[in-house]
Order: structure tokens, then C-alpha cells, then sequence
């Protein structure tokens, strides 16, 4: 875990220019549901998505905001000129769109965030966007991949 949280973070971070705190953000277990619904309640795509995402990355990884509290949520939600979008982001309609995706990601092999899927395959981690972006114009062979029983389940 020190691994992942410590020396790999800080690659990424040089790798693309992106600034950091130096340890385990503090809020990280925290529920970022909220923070998942808002960017729902841009839409499906576009620079608003894509700035309000790098938005709350920002806040997360670099400034060790706490994403479950509604304060700061509304301070990034402002400042990227969204004033409403915290309201919006409580709508029924949005809720019933996130509870859908949760259900789907667990009906997939989706065990983190990004996972991308591509049919039935899925590709996790930003680490992965070169293998995607190949398997769109050049399929990956099917899977032959087994693992044997683990003695005592």
C-alpha cells in the first residue's frame, strides 16, 4: 500500500505534470458519491465534464479536500461557474442514474476507478489507455487465461 500510495503516485504525477501532496490524502475513504453525481448532472461528456472532473482530482490529490463535505463540493461547483450544480445533483433522475451505473459496475469486472469497458473486457487504470485505444482498431485474442482453485475455498 505505501507502494501504490507513495512512489507510483509520485511517477504519475511527474509523468504528467501534475502537482501533489506528498502523502495518503486524508479524506480518501470518504463517500464521494456526491462528488460522482455532480459530474452526472453535466452530462455524459464535453470540457464541463472534463473540467469539473480535473476539478475534483485537483482537490482530492493535490489540495487533500474532503470530497464528502457538501462545503467544499459547493466551493468546486462555484468556482468552475456551476453556482446550482450541487442542487441538480440531488435530483431523483441523477440518484437513479448513479445507483444504475454502481449496479452495473458490480455486474462487471469493474474493481476500481477508471475502468474502462470495451464489450466484456475491461481495461483499468489510466495505465490502460494505450492497450484501449489498440483494441479498438486491433482486437486483443480471447481470453485463455485460468486460475487454478486456491487450496481451502
Amino acid at each position: 500500500m505505501d507502494y501504490f500510495f507513495g512512489r507510483e503516485i509520485e511517477r504519475w504525477a511527474e509523468w504528467r505534470g501534475a502537482e501533489i501532496i506528498r502523502y495518503r490524502p486524508t479524506y480518501h475513504d470518504a463517500d464521494y458519491g456526491m462528488a460522482a453525481r455532480m459530474i452526472l448532472a453535466l452530462g455524459e461528456s464535453g470540457p464541463a465534464v472534463d473540467a469539473l472532473s480535473l476539478a475534483i482530482l485537483r482537490a482530492h490529490w493535490r489540495d487533500d479536500a474532503d470530497l464528502s463535505d457538501r462545503s467544499t463540493l459547493e466551493a468546486i461547483a462555484r468556482a468552475g461557474g456551476h453556482p446550482d450544480l450541487l442542487e441538480r445533483a440531488e435530483a431523483d433522475e441523477i440518484g437513479a442514474r448513479y445507483a444504475a451505473n454502481t449496479a452495473e459496475a458490480g455486474r462487471n469486472p469493474v474493481f476500481g476507478s477508471p475502468t474502462y469497458m470495451l464489450g466484456e473486457e475491461p481495461f483499468y487504470g489510466q495505465d490502460r489507455l494505450d492497450m484501449l485505444e489498440r483494441a479498438l482498431t486491433a482486437p486483443f485474442a480471447p481470453p485463455r487465461w485460468r486460475n487454478p482453485p486456491v487450496a481451502g475455498n
